[in-house]
């Protein structure tokens, strides 16, 4: 069973991470459903610090995957590197000003579903306010910033990272491909910034619960392996001008979410 629960929870991290539509409030939302379900809670490690490490060391080697020329070619562009540092100055202060209040927030399944109704008013905007069509070459500090604050409230559980920073791109008119590859270069410093936080306190202090070494491997690899898939297809939907598809997605899903747990009190 419990490699059951660590293969759903590695699905569900390959595709919301990655598709605009909030991993951190699909896991909130999914591991409540899955104890509702099963009339008990997720086994501890499953919700540990060891756990989560994994299924974001999976989705990380998927965007080093799609983006790996990119990637590399960023050594020779100090300017393009110099904006993706200052874009992740906000969020970075935000983790570390507001780390208490955040993770009781990641225990809030009414907070999730209201953040991803927060998630679908970005994607809208960003279809009617998206700018001229610019480069990464073209792109300027003051919006490099604007898609680090966007970023920052990204960290919210249900407010999509992918999203956020896609549909900011967007409104500082980029491009939709480089609105895209900008949004995941920032991607790499976040998530592994963030998940090496994890493993240095991991390391420090111990999980409290042993990880199962075959679920926990099964959940990497399943987050992997849909998560190439999903960030080939959030290319395709932006190409296509469907970014919108995933704001419905959020809406209905935070709807039903914030009803479930209002029926629920």
């Amino acid at each position: 069973m419990n490699l059951i629960y660590a293969v759903i929870l590695g699905a569900v991290q390959g595709v919301a991470e990655l598709l605009p539509i909030s991993s951190s409030g699909h896991l909130v939302i999914v591991g409540e459903l899955l104890t509702s379900l099963s009339g008990r809670g997720l086994p501890e490690w499953l919700q540990g610090m060891t756990m989560n490490v994994a299924l974001h060391f999976g989705t990380l080697l998927s965007i080093a995957t799609i983006y790996f020329r990119d990637l590399l070619g960023l050594l020779k562009q100090v300017r393009l590197l110099l904006l993706i540092v200052l874009s992740s100055v906000p969020a970075g202060i935000v983790g570390l000003l507001f780390k208490d209040q955040l993770e009781a927030l990641f225990q809030n399944v009414l907070a999730a579903g209201i953040c991803l109704l927060g998630t679908a008013i970005i994607l809208l905007t960003a279809r009617r306010l998206r700018g001229v069509g610019r480069g990464l070459t073209e792109l300027s500090p003051a919006a490099a910033l604007t898609i680090g604050v966007f970023q920052a409230v990204a960290i919210l559980p249900g407010i999509s990272r992918a999203g956020s920073t896609v549909g900011a791109g967007l409104m500082c008119g980029l491009r939709p491909h480089d609105a895209a590859k900008y949004s995941f270069f920032l991607a790499v410093p976040a998530i592994g910034g963030a998940s090496l936080l994890e493993l240095l306190k991991l390391l420090r202090e111990g999980d409290s619960a042993a990880p199962e070494v075959l679920p926990m491997l099964a959940g990497m690899v399943v987050s992997y392996v849909v998560g190439v898939f999903s960030l080939r297809s959030l290319i395709r939907l932006l190409a296509a001008d469907r970014l919108h598809w995933f704001a419905w997605y959020c809406s209905a899903v935070g709807l039903l979410t914030i009803v479930w747990q209002l029926w629920a009190v």
